[in-house]
């Protein structure tokens, strides 16, 4: 993937979608990369996950073998009872290039064939970084328990609580959005239809879409409601699922009676504000280091793909060694970025805030809206794939290298 003519050496701080999007992409435009991950072995962060086209169009780009990676699927937003609410389609080019709207599959599978894609060495386990000085010429790393590295650009791919974010912006607050989240996968060979529903009573969403990991169908689905952090979790998950959608069809609830336990996962709603600005100085963010997404808007891993693209698009056009051409090439990146991750993130926010947060006493009358009105189809189904097809025409704009 590396290609003769050295171009200058960039350090990538995180090893999640994100972090091994960028090292990927910055290896295919001709830079030296090193990727440190502070952890002893790659772990996914999540067990299920959905991943819409653009970045599964920038994995093929960057190396990432994207055959059958995950089942594809056409999205429909309901009710409780099953009324239409919202019909999530693309256009019938793209439909027929990736088969649906997006792939489920969980998120090791992800993690899995992006870390088959690296070439050896470039990544470095147990690499904890603890120091990060800018001398304006290059960017002095310490790392624990490691000899100190230099490097032309840092990027902080470091997730919701990064490092490189806090040593160039300071402690900012999570914002908790008073949400959780309990999600399981199963396999089952009726995800094959390829059909995928996101429903909602006046309280809670029960959802569910198929999936695809090493050749075998599945299903993911997840139930989500408003939860306040300072009381206990529930502490029996499979109880506490089968308790909240049992109003919900017989469908989803027998895909939740057969899910093992142990392919339960519980988390809790956090973001963060968009960041105005991301870099400093030979410094830069992407994925959740920079806009930490809910999963309201199941982008949060495929806007970090799609930054670490970016990113390397922006440094393939400049000589690392400039420092002002550094300067401007992030700028052109974060002018690229933010104001997308910024309406996705948003987005999700408010999205997450209608639908569990909405007055209690407004509720029967949100909920009729959205059963008799075209408002969810203006607002999802139509705004989404715009949002999609916009991204897909900017990459095929900006060909990397």
């Amino acid at each position: 993937m590396r290609k003769s003519r050295h171009k200058g050496n960039v350090v990538v701080v995180g090893a999640g979608p994100g972090g091994m999007a960028a090292t990927l992409a910055l290896l295919k435009a001709g830079f030296d990369v090193t990727l440190l991950e502070r952890a002893a072995e790659v772990k996914a962060a999540g067990n299920i996950l959905n991943l819409w086209p653009p970045p599964q169009k920038i994995l093929k780009l960057i190396g990432v073998d994207t055959d059958d990676l995950g089942a594809p699927c056409h999205s429909t937003f309901r009710n409780r009872a099953g009324k239409l609410r919202a019909d999530v389609r693309l256009s019938p080019e793209v439909e027929a290039e990736f088969g649906g709207g997006f792939i489920g599959l969980l998120r090791w599978g992800l993690y899995k064939r992006m870390i088959e894609a690296l070439p050896e060495g470039v990544l470095k386990l147990g690499h904890a970084v603890e120091r990060l000085e800018d001398h304006g010429n290059k960017v002095l790393i310490g790392i624990a328990g490691h000899a100190p590295i230099e490097a032309d650009v840092v990027v902080g791919a470091d997730g919701i609580n990064s490092f490189v974010r806090k040593t160039l912006w300071g402690d900012q607050p999570i914002r908790n959005q008073n949400l959780h989240l309990v999600g399981g996968w199963l396999f089952d060979e009726g995800g094959s239809v390829g059909e995928g529903v996101i429903s909602h009573d006046r309280n809670t969403q029960v959802s569910y879409t198929p999936i695809r990991h090493e050749g075998r169908w599945g299903f993911e689905w997840w139930v989500l409601e408003a939860f306040d952090p300072s009381q206990r979790p529930p502490s029996d998950l499979p109880a506490f699922v089968r308790h909240r959608t049992k109003r919900f069809p017989a469908f989803v609830r027998d895909l939740i009676d057969n899910t093992p336990p142990q392919n339960l996962q519980r988390w809790e709603i956090r973001d963060r504000p968009p960041l105005k600005k991301w870099s400093k100085g030979r410094m830069t963010l992407l994925g959740d280091a920079a806009h930490p997404t809910s999963p309201y808007a199941a982008y949060g891993a495929g806007m970090s793909i799609e930054d670490g693209y970016f990113l390397a698009v922006e440094l393939a056009k400049i000589d690392l060694a400039d420092a002002g051409a550094v300067h401007s090439a992030l700028q052109a990146y974060e002018d690229r970025r933010k104001s997308h991750t910024a309406a996705v993130t948003e987005g999700a926010y408010r999205v997450g805030r209608l639908f569990h947060h909405f007055p209690k006493a407004l509720r029967p009358v949100r909920d009729l809206v959205f059963d008799h009105t075209p408002m969810l189809q203006r607002l999802i189904g139509e705004k989404m794939p715009d949002h999609i097809c916009a991204q897909l025409r900017e990459i095929e704009d900006a060909p990397l290298g």
